[in-house]
């Protein structure tokens, strides 16, 4: 168990992760829980344990008690339990938070629910429009599970319109869940309800060109975006581009956006040169740094498109992901962007070496942050540490002394 106080006494943080405990029973998780005031509990992480209904019960309890609580981290909790358990412990945690107005997040991710076992989610959801984060990443929910979520949040954002107060939802992260087209229309009229993000992350749900295109209308109506990340979904079928379209013209209504995550979306036909693309590098998103567009058929007209405007339209561009496309190992034109880009501090990503060159830097720059750290920690130590006292001394170490200064002639 660690319980780590944070700067201010009066809060601290509870975690149990990592620690792959089998908590069944009360009898279980109660040694774990003694001794914790839960009225100072600002955090709680239980990922990588497994927690059964008895001992989710015995957790609720506890939790109903802390007032404070700001991140409820529940990721990967239910690892080898029943399809017949999870319902039961997920209903007993879930309803303990209801009506916590403190709370920012709560995770749930890499629990496999399926879609049979979300509703006890649904009261949360709905009830609780104060908590900010969401993350619900890996759950299989599939296309039913995730229309029971979207509902739900789309219920908050009514009962909050109908008392006439904003959404404090800030960010969805979902991705990994199978959404597909059959829940992705449910998820944008949701968004476009609460019209409060920043984050949308839905990367690798098998959304195809229409549920593309709803979550670009629906997602449109968040003119606060900074972050969107939806990798390895379809943006077109079969040469029509209405995803793309929708996308592109979406692009302005996110003044704010500063990542964007495309990768491996099919946004063209081989060796065109993506309308979406070409509406970024007119600058239509400012203060856009991070944009990846890693595996898309991308050819030399888009990469021209680029080096023409890298230094007008795209000056706020600080990391290009460009791996696995149709690129030349000499292009003139990746070379006059990666310069640019190097020049302002920038990087510019076309190769699996960049990526590794960029994984290494980061780690070297972490271990002399490390050793930085622990050497101002070692002068702090010596300089608080205390001078020693002198001993005064005894008999025998004055007989020494003077045995030490009789001369043999």
């Amino acid at each position: 168990m660690t319980i780590a106080f944070s700067p201010q006494p009066s809060s601290m943080s509870f975690s149990l992760h990592g620690q792959g405990l089998k908590l069944d029973t009360r009898a279980d998780i109660e040694p774990h829980l003694a001794g914790v005031d839960p009225t100072k509990i600002e955090e709680i992480h239980f990922g990588g344990n497994t927690l059964g209904v008895d001992a989710s019960e015995a957790l609720a309890e506890f939790l109903a008690k802390a007032v404070n609580l700001k991140i409820a981290d529940f990721a990967d909790i239910f690892t080898g339990r029943l399809i017949t358990e999870i319902p039961l412990a997920l209903t007993a945690i879930c309803n303990s938070l209801i009506d916590k107005t403190s709370l920012v997040e709560l995770d749930l991710s890499d629990n496999a629910f399926g879609g049979r076992s979300v509703d006890p989610i649904v009261p949360f959801l709905i009830n609780n429009r104060t908590f900010q984060i969401l993350k619900i990443n890996n759950n299989g929910l599939g296309p039913a599970g995730g229309k029971v979520l979207a509902n739900a949040l789309l219920e908050s954002a009514k009962i909050s319109q109908s008392k006439g107060e904003k959404s404090n939802l800030r960010t969805v992260i979902c991705g990994r869940n199978r959404l597909e087209d059959g829940s992705a229309p449910f998820w944008a009229e949701a968004f476009a309800a609460h019209g409060s993000l920043t984050e949308i992350r839905m990367p690798q749900n098998g959304i195809r060109m229409d549920g593309i295109t709803a979550l670009a209308y629906g997602l449109a109506k968040n003119p606060g975006l900074e972050y969107i990340d939806l990798q390895d979904n379809t943006f077109t079928f079969e040469g029509e581009l209405t995803g793309v379209q929708a996308w592109t013209d979406a692009l302005s209504s996110w003044p704010e956006l500063k990542t964007l995550n495309l990768s491996d979306c099919v946004l063209s036909g081989d060796g065109e040169v993506p309308l979406l693309v070409s509406k970024l590098a007119e600058g239509s998103n400012p203060k856009l740094r991070t944009l990846q567009l890693q595996n898309n058929n991308l050819e030399a007209a888009t990469f021209e498109l680029f080096a023409n405007n890298i230094a007008t339209n795209l000056k706020s561009l600080m990391s290009l992901e460009l791996q696995w496309n149709e690129q030349e190992e000499d292009d003139e034109f990746l070379e006059a962007v990666g310069l640019t880009m190097k020049a302002r501090g920038g990087k510019l990503f076309v190769s699996d070496e960049d990526e590794e060159e960029e994984e290494k830097e980061a780690e070297e720059k972490e271990k002399e942050e490390e050793e930085t750290k622990e050497e101002k920690e070692a002068v702090l130590a010596e300089a608080v540490q205390p001078a020693p006292v002198p001993t005064k001394k005894d008999d025998t170490d004055e007989l020494a002394e003077l045995l030490g200064k009789v001369e043999i002639k």
